[in-house]
């Protein structure tokens, strides 16, 4: 099946293309107010430590993953989804009131509850996703989810700057209350019969978090894939403050850097239109081990002191880093019984996102202390180790399939 088609039954499907156009219209809030609320902390306090911290606010959820995913399993999907939409609508309406430096703990309270939501919603979605998209398309749709959203970032960040700059941030607050409750509209149309929810035996709700943890962790394939996409968060987001190293040894100014991850958006984008196909393919572990392998090449590639070098590696990664984490979000929508999907879920992006965090502070600290032609071999080194596993295991399933296929057909 061709990628060409593959999409056009996807966008076909109107439950698909309604949830699809959900995903798209919120990234795209989300990417505005991202860029616009470290703007508007700087412009009203003068620090950028300060601005910085609307990063780590909006992150600072993730951890709390499998009790947030918990939730997510014990209720409705969809009326959840609906309500925290509409909840955080009403939420950003209240930034209105941060115009001066003693209110900018409202702006950072709302970035938290903001990420809070995120969190309980992406868990909720992941579940209700595999009621609204037939099993086979699956890996499709995730990769044109990671189209959309990557795309957003290409373009929203711009627009919620140029909004900001016209009209501050308060206008950014309301254009992203807009894009939740259009989500929340678009959530209300979907015809699904959704799965129940977990049922209710009485115990206590971290045995019922501790589930979730405990199937990810005993399913081997499960635990193989969300292991490497954490591994690959984390090396690359040490390989992140090393961008405006490379970018001053090529001699260019420090905006470059927006040139570069814009080529690696487009990466992103590309390959959620092929992810399906490739997915179908190469398996799971092998479309992962993929993706690491060819993020590694590109960290390699990113040392040498050229500018065609640079974003050749850029369009690399771009096209390299998604693939274990639709890998990964993919098996897990399709191996995980229903009343534990929002758990598991939320247990696998916790252990595969929170160490964008460890990563970020590590990485900051070594690159003050060495070059980056000395960091970039290592940390692609360690990302080829990290592919290693995969392609062993995907190589062990196929020769098995291989064996299987054999024994049932005896020459």
């Amino acid at each position: 099946m061709t990628t060409s088609s593959t999409v056009l039954r996807v966008l076909r499907d109107g439950n698909a293309g309604r949830y699809l156009t959900g995903l798209v219209v919120n990234a795209f809030g989300t990417s505005a107010l991202w860029l616009a609320s470290g703007v508007w902390v700087k412009e009203l306090t003068g620090s950028d430590g300060l601005a910085g911290l609307c990063m780590l606010a909006l992150w600072a959820p993730t951890p709390a993953g499998p009790v947030l995913g918990t939730l997510a399993d014990r209720v409705r999907r969809k009326p959840l989804i609906i309500t925290v939409n509409l909840i955080m609508a009403a939420l950003l309406l209240t930034l209105f009131a941060v115009d001066s430096p003693g209110r900018v703990w409202l702006l950072f309270a709302v970035l938290v509850l903001y990420g809070t939501a995120g969190v309980l919603t992406d868990a909720a979605e992941a579940a209700l996703v595999t009621d609204v998209v037939p099993a086979g398309l699956l890996g499709d749709f995730n990769g044109l989810r990671t189209t959309v959203t990557e795309g957003m970032k290409l373009v929203a960040p711009l627009t919620g700057a140029g909004l900001y700059a016209a009209f501050g941030g308060p206008a950014v607050a309301c254009l992203d209350a807009g894009t939740f409750v259009v989500t929340a509209v678009l959530c209300a149309l979907l015809r699904v019969r959704e799965s129940g929810p977990a049922p209710t035996d009485g115990g206590a709700r971290r045995g019922r978090t501790a589930e979730g943890v405990r199937y990810l962790w005993g399913h081997a394939g499960l635990r193989a894939l969300v292991l490497a996409g954490g591994t690959t968060m984390l090396v690359g987001s040490l390989c992140a403050p090393t961008l405006y190293a490379v970018v001053d040894r090529l001699g260019h100014s420090p905006a470059y850097t927006g040139v570069l991850y814009a080529v690696q958006g487009a990466g992103s984008v590309a390959v959620g239109l092929v992810t399906g196909p490739a997915l179908r393919g190469l398996g799971d572990r092998g479309f992962a081990a993929a993706g690491i392998a060819l993020t590694g090449l590109a960290v390699l590639v990113r040392a040498l002191p050229w500018d065609a070098a640079a974003l050749a590696a850029s369009l690399a990664a771009g096209l390299g880093l998604p693939c274990v984490l639709i890998a990964a979000l993919t098996a897990v929508q399709r191996e995980t019984p229903g009343p534990l999907l929002g758990r598991v879920t939320a247990t696998a992006n916790t252990l595969m996102f929170t160490p964008n965090v460890i990563g970020l502070a590590v990485g900051a600290a070594l690159v003050e202390l060495a070059r980056p032609a000395l960091l970039l071999p290592c940390y692609g080194i360690a990302l080829l180790l990290t592919a290693v596993p995969l392609v062993q295991r995907a190589a062990s399933a196929s020769r098995t399939a291989a064996r299987s296929a054999s024994d049932a057909n005896p020459a």
